[in-house]
């Protein structure tokens, strides 16, 4: 008995090989009828004996394309066509845009073995990809996603891609990136002086600079790269100069994992994520007599990121290094430079010449961080390869959330499903700011989204507040941890009121103060503070952030007779102007007052030896946990916590002081203080959970980076028996802002349709 059905399929389904996919399946179980791609997704007809059509159905759900993900599968059964013939794929229709759009994704085995194969017409060509990898996100200008609206519309097919292109039973049939040395982009090797196309094979070209410490611009999927040996001190500190980044890590692309593991320490799961299709980079411990990279590379720090070629060119550049230093093509917090006239503009007093390419990016993408922590593998920065597969928000509604000031990214909500951008970085910068402007309006073109409400951060000298203020559309402001804690609801799927421990740097709080060290209480709708760390002046406002003695002198100053400032000016090393800063703040000139948790990691990070400027953000932090990993001994500092809901920390700073006047060693008073921290973030959801009877608690802000912190509060509070939840699929720091504020502003909606 014959049946014919009516298939909708809407997910990830264009981009990833799913119309051909559907042809070799209808064709191998004798099924007749067609596939097509439209803005709503995949459209299919199939017809054919029953117990067939019930296969199919079964196969497409249970085992679709590795890169396809299937959110909704429609099927209606359909009358009977006479005189049908075969299956067909028909040319895409447009309509309302429903489809999802496809992140790029790592080169597959298969187009490596042709890579490497002299007998394929794609030996060593570094664009060679099938519908199973390689370019999506990055190459879309429009949906339905067909060659014509990508940026390889510049490249028309000769004649042996066209045929691989149009028959079935080859991989790359209807592989919209298709292309071979005939008919696809080249590379080319670029003095960056002159200007001037330098003769000869590009990638030997870079090679050989490469090894004589030249620094390189390569061109790779969402934007530039700078590259320089990794084991050549001078070169890095040479493009540490001329990028103006002279502390923060850079990334390290290494051939393989046989030669990561040179290097670095992996667990299987490291290896797993290392691995993936989405190429992050990976957050891992330098490996003990390993490959000698220089220390340059990331000063003063245990752990390396690290991650493995994603592209055929980049595999075909590592078969000369076991690593290069592969970090993003900018001055230190300028985006990342993805069109070729801006990177030679900008990038051409860094680098000295250009690996460069001339396949058009149609959007930037950074790479993405992740790290495996707490029995989970955790996104620090979501974009390449993550992005812009949607997250799940409960409720419906379309909107747009502007995420904060600091590691940016915004949400648009569509149908219950967020979009969550690429990272856009710290909109201080006016080319970031204007990136971001530019990237919103793509996400609403290309989502098809016209958004009712533009929730945002309620920081009134934000610029995201700004642009919320000039959008001309209703607004919702949200307060910063109250958003914290909804990214970690809406990821996790839950509507109940959760315990939340929020520590973070700073963010503007309901009475004018900077908030950062939080117990609250709350669901995606409301929320109520429950504690919070005793406020203290910021000395000097924004430069207390930048020179961590400051916030030193501030907490000491409360916590010891004012006397006693002089000689611990002394030992502490403070600069000489100090006290006449210490009169200006307790005048209340220029000193707000704080009660952020990453305050209190910069003052004991300067009380335990950390001098000068702060260069990136979370340094201080970053230094303090390096030397609590070297600790042995067991003790911690007192914190205490008020009847009225104020965690005091007087305590702990005089006995970080008397250890620093008797000589204790940098490292025990860094586990110390982590250990002071742990201890009560265990204690106050104790208390906490007493008192409201909630056993759900959630961590979440940038302090939760701190994976000595993390690893060592999380497996305690999961043996005391409370449901943990933490940041995973969105980055704990603010660049998981924009989904929390979706989620409250969905809420938000709901409850006004209701």
């Amino acid at each position: 008995m014959k049946e014919r059905y009516s298939l909708h399929a809407q997910g990830i389904v264009q981009g990833v090989g799913f119309r051909p996919f559907v042809f070799n399946l209808a064709e191998r179980l004798g099924l007749s009828g067609w596939v097509l791609n439209s803005s709503a997704g995949v459209f299919m007809e199939i017809q054919g004996d029953a117990a067939a059509c019930a296969e199919f159905r079964h196969i497409l759900q249970s085992q679709p394309p590795p890169l396809a993900r299937i959110d909704c599968l429609i099927c209606t059964q359909i009358p009977i066509l006479a005189n049908e013939s075969g299956f067909h794929i028909k040319e895409s229709a447009t309509g309302v845009r429903q489809t999802l759009i496809s992140a790029d994704m790592a080169v597959c085995q298969d187009c490596l073995t042709d890579l490497a194969d002299p007998h394929s017409r794609m030996y060593r060509y570094p664009f060679v990809n099938c519908t199973n990898c390689g370019p999506r996100f990055t190459i879309i200008g429009d949906i339905p996603y067909d060659r014509a609206n990508t940026t390889m519309k510049d490249f028309p097919l000769c004649d042996d891609c066209a045929r691989d292109f149009a028959d079935p039973h080859n991989r790359r049939f209807h592989a919209q990136p298709i292309a071979c040395p005939a008919c696809g982009p080249h590379l080319s090797f670029i003095q960056a002086k002159t200007g001037k196309l330098i003769a000869g094979d590009p990638l030997q070209l870079a090679a050989s600079w490469l090894r004589q410490g030249k620094i390189l611009a390569v061109k790779g999927l969402g934007g530039y790269h700078l590259a320089c040996d990794p084991f050549n001190q001078e070169a890095v500190c040479l493009l540490r100069q001329r990028k103006n980044r002279y502390d923060k890590p850079l990334a390290l692309m290494a051939a393989s994992l046989t030669a990561a593991e040179k290097i670095c320490i992996f667990n299987n799961n490291e290896k797993d994520l290392l691995l993936s299709r989405r190429r992050p980079i990976v957050l891992a411990l330098r490996r003990p007599q390993g490959l000698a990279v220089a220390e340059a590379v990331a000063p003063g720090n245990r752990r390396l990121g690290i991650f493995l070629p994603y592209t055929p060119m980049h595999h075909l550049l590592l078969q000369s290094f076991d690593a290069l230093v592969m970090t993003s093509g900018n001055l230190s917090d300028e985006p990342i430079a993805w069109e070729d006239e801006d990177a030679f503009y900008r990038l051409s007093a860094l680098a000295d010449a250009f690996l460069t390419h001339n396949r058009r990016i149609y959007r930037r993408c950074d790479d993405s961080v992740a790290v495996w922590a707490a029995g989970a593998p955790r996104l620090l920065r979501r974009s390449r390869g993550y992005v812009p597969e949607p997250l799940p928000v409960a409720d419906q509604g379309d909107l747009l959330a502007l995420g904060g000031q600091q590691s940016n990214t915004f949400c648009l909500l569509r149908q219950g499903q967020g979009f969550v951008s690429q990272h856009i970085g710290d909109l201080d910068d006016v080319a970031t700011y204007e990136d971001f402007r530019r990237q919103i309006q793509d996400f609403c073109r290309i989502f098809e989204v016209k958004p009712q409400i533009v929730v945002y951060d309620k920081h009134p000298q934000y610029v995201t507040t700004r642009y919320a203020q000039e959008s001309g559309l209703p607004l919702l402001s949200t307060q910063h941890h109250h958003a914290h804690l909804a990214s970690v609801l809406a990821e996790y799927g839950l509507k109940e009121s959760v315990l939340a421990l929020i520590f973070d740097g700073t963010g503007y709080g309901d009475d004018g103060a900077l908030w950062g060290g939080e117990v609250l209480l709350g669901d995606r709708s409301h929320y109520t503070r429950l504690a919070h760390l005793a406020y203290t002046p910021l000395p000097g406002g924004e430069m207390a952030i930048r020179q961590p003695w400051r916030m030193a002198m501030s907490y000491l100053s409360a916590a010891i007779p004012e006397q006693e400032l002089d000689g611990v000016a002394e030992i502490c090393h403070w600069p000489r102007p100090w006290s006449l800063l210490w009169q200006a703040t307790k005048g209340g000139v220029n000193a707000p007052l704080s009660s952020g948790m990453g305050r209190l990691f910069d003052a004991a990070a300067a009380i335990a030896g950390f001098s000068g400027q702060i260069r990136y953000q979370g340094q201080a932090a970053i230094f303090l946990e390096h030397l609590a990993w070297q600790d042995q001994s067991q003790g911690a500092y007192v914190l205490t916590l008020t009847k009225q809901g104020l965690i005091d920390w007087r305590p702990m700073f005089q006995e970080m002081l008397r250890d620093k006047r008797q000589g204790v060693s940098p490292p025990v008073m860094a586990g110390r203080f982590h250990r002071s921290i742990a201890n009560l973030a265990v204690e106050l959801a104790i208390c906490f959970s007493r008192e409201t009877g909630v056993r759900r608690l959630a961590l979440s802000g940038g302090c939760w980076q701190n994976l000595w912190l993390l690893e060592h509060v999380y497996p305690r509070l999961q043996k005391l028996g409370f449901s943990v939840y933490a940041n995973r699929a969105v980055p704990v720091n603010d660049g998981g802002l924009a989904l929390g504020q979706a989620a409250i502003g969905a809420a938000y909606l709901a409850g006004n349709r209701e």
